[in-house]
């Protein structure tokens, strides 16, 4: 756990398939190696940009083992945990220890909406399953649960628990869990369009979607905060900020693919119940992220630092 750095920008990258919606391998390796090269500061696999969901078991364990060999220790890789019962999340867990992971990012359970009590249940088995460090993943929009300053004090207690990626649009979140807990928690910013907020709040790094498509912007943007450039900082996050809302949006999946073809480091297909953006709404997208890159901000004083 000592070895594991929670700060700097930490990409939520997407799993990439082949035409016929196989798993691409080679792909997907590609995208994490691009991200890595391009100075991430970790990597998220199988979370919501990862598809978690929309893979069988066997593929999950195929992917994080294709990320562990590509990354081969360049930085970290978290892992989503992202399961519909509290048995299967434990045994992933397990499973992603043996296989390399760095850490886990774990969600609640998915479709039942849990009392704090099952929430707090949960976490603790699965953070019982292994020794890894945790992210809890902390997104009531998506999942339709808080987890609670009650509920993470009483799991205050669990060692591997270590932080929390904060996704509420409410960025008193991050105050009042540093009001509560001090330095026991790291804090990660979770949701693009509030993370200069959260940065500036406490947050120690960014797990970021669209940084799959606009990784060297994002790295500049945290680098300028970092060295108290806050008006570089807004210069690049104001640039950035039509792209960023697309993180919020139940389509944000469909999006950051999109972008990440558009910008030549992935594919844009998913796999269903989604589907790729069609019409209007896929028109809407391309012009955003070809006005992004026909406007990229970054000067020779971001990209040196």
């Amino acid at each position: 756990m000592s070895s594991m750095n929670w700060s700097g920008v930490f990409p939520a990258a997407t799993t990439q398939f082949n035409a016929d919606l196989s798993i691409d391998i080679d792909a997907s390796q590609q995208v994490l190696d691009a991200l890595v090269r391009d100075g991430v500061h970790g990597l998220v696999v199988l979370g919501t940009c990862g598809e978690n969901n929309s893979l069988e078991p066997d593929e999950k364990r195929q992917v994080l083992q294709a990320a562990v060999e590509v990354v081969a220790g360049r930085v970290p890789i978290v892992v989503g945990v992202s399961e519909l019962t509290t048995p299967r999340a434990a045994a992933f867990a397990r499973d992603a220890e043996t296989i390399g992971a760095d850490a886990l990012m774990v969600l609640p359970a998915m479709v039942y909406v849990p009392t704090g009590a099952e929430l707090e249940a949960h976490f603790r088995t699965v953070a019982q399953a292994s020794a890894l460090p945790i992210m809890l993943y902390n997104n009531p929009p998506a999942y339709r649960t808080t987890i609670t300053l009650d509920v993470l004090a009483r799991l205050a207690d669990e060692p591997t628990i270590v932080a929390v990626k904060e996704s509420a649009p409410d960025t008193r979140r991050f105050t009042d869990l540093a009001r509560a807990f001090g330095e026991r928690f790291v804090l990660m910013a979770g949701l693009d369009d509030v993370a200069l907020e959260g940065l500036l709040l406490g947050a120690r790094g960014w797990v970021s979607g669209l940084t799959s498509a606009f990784p060297q912007e994002s790295v500049a943007l945290v680098a300028a905060i970092d060295r108290g450039d806050l008006e570089e900082a807004r210069r690049i996050y104001r640039w950035f900020m039509p792209l960023l809302h697309l993180d919020a949006e139940h389509d944000l999946v469909q999006s950051i693919k999109l972008a990440e073809q558009i910008m030549g480091r992935g594919s844009e297909r998913v796999r269903m119940p989604r589907l790729p953006l069609a019409g209007v709404r896929r028109a809407q997208v391309v012009a955003m992220v070809e006005e992004a890159a026909a406007t990229r901000p970054l000067p020779s004083s971001a990209a040196a630092a």
